[in-house]
């Protein structure tokens, strides 16, 4: 059964940090976090190639937000600094099998149940 476990998320004031984890049932070429804010469009966040370890970030998060992956518990994770209320969403892993250089606009096959991250000013 395919499976994404996502863990992390949670209400914070401005300038803090969240860790977001995500952790998958089968193998994948890379993994991405993506989020959507009420009323908005859903977004990329960041990205990572599973084998490589060659990332992506959106400018937005760029120098505030990390993304990594442990090979021991084949786990991805979101460090989230900084935090700013615009930063607020319901936040998703995605896996794709895809062999792509752009992890933007690759297409994601499957989808966590996003978990809600909240800033407050």
């Amino acid at each position: 059964q395919v499976q994404l476990v996502e863990s992390g998320g949670g209400s914070v004031q401005t300038g803090d940090s969240l860790r977001l984890s995500c952790t998958a049932s089968f193998g994948y070429f890379a993994m991405g976090w993506f989020r959507q804010a009420p009323g908005k469009e859903r977004e990329f966040v960041a990205a990572i190639v599973w084998r490589t370890g060659v990332k992506d970030y959106a400018d937005s998060v760029k120098g505030r937000f990390i993304i990594s992956r442990d090979t021991y518990t084949d786990t991805i994770s979101l460090q989230m600094n900084n935090l700013k209320p615009e930063d607020t969403a319901v936040y998703y892993c995605a896996t794709t099998l895809t062999s792509s250089r752009n992890l933007r606009i690759v297409r994601y096959d499957y989808w966590g149940q996003g978990t809600q991250v909240t800033v407050s000013s």
